[in-house]
């Protein structure tokens, strides 16, 4: 599962690591907005662009060749109206959309490999963000955890009666067992993240997840952003002068 893989990952000792989440949100959005916003060579800025998260990534001792996969996921969907516009007769603005997409992709990736979810979401509180928002986000990705482990135990099962999850699934006669067993999924799901939420209760849960770590924004984090943004800012203008 993705999301166990980027737990692991966003545990490491690295410098990338050890900084306040507040500035690696920010270098990241000034990233993403400057690879939004390029209108000329987007090439050579791509390719500028991805040697610094990459760089990024072997810094932050991430396993390379994984990370580049994993941001893959949002090319299926990018592709789709890349498609269209090279149906569209513009084959240079669909190259550019999946290049975009797959930077943003590889930039995010790079954020929460290195910071824990209770880190980035607390940040993300002190940055001004509503409450709720993050609140539902953290319900969400400790759910996932859930249902992953649920689902783990239900393909165990389903390897043992059939064999092969291939069989399970692509048998005309078992197929309406498959997607009835998806059904059993949520709902031990929904069980068990209902006695997780009543456990959460009787420890005095009041609405606010707690963090056991005590970061401040410090000289190394005022460093590490006066650097990114010249890096980010520096690298764009110099493109564009440059076309």
């Amino acid at each position: 599962m993705h999301h166990v893989v980027l737990d692991r990952w966003s545990h490491g000792t690295s410098s990338l690591h050890r900084l306040d989440a507040r500035s690696k949100t920010i270098a990241v959005l000034v990233f993403l907005v400057a690879v939004a916003t390029v209108q000329h060579s987007f090439l050579a800025l791509f390719l500028a662009y991805f040697t610094v998260v990459a760089a990024a990534l072997v810094a932050a001792r991430v396993p390379l060749e994984a990370a580049l996969k994993r941001a893959a996921i949002v090319l299926p969907f990018t592709l789709v109206f890349a498609a269209i516009s090279v149906a569209a007769g513009a084959p240079v603005r669909a190259a550019v959309l999946v290049g975009k997409s797959y930077l943003s992709a590889l930039s995010v990736l790079l954020l929460v490999s290195t910071t824990p979810l209770p880190e980035l979401l607390r940040g993300l509180e002190r940055m001004g963000v509503p409450r709720y928002l993050l609140m539902v986000a953290q319900f969400l990705y400790r759910y996932l955890f859930v249902i992953s482990e649920e689902a783990q135990h239900m393909r165990v099962a389903a390897l043992a009666k059939s064999g092969s999850m291939g069989r399970a699934l692509f048998r005309r006669s078992r197929f309406g067992a498959a997607a009835s067993a998806l059904g059993v999924l949520f709902a031990r799901s929904y069980g068990h993240a209902e006695g997780i939420h009543q456990a959460m209760l009787a420890r005095g849960f009041q609405g606010r997840f707690q963090t056991l770590s005590s970061s401040a924004f410090g000289r190394a984090d005022a460093t590490f952003i006066t650097v990114a943004l010249a890096l980010v800012i520096g690298l764009r203008v110099a493109l564009e002068v440059w076309a």
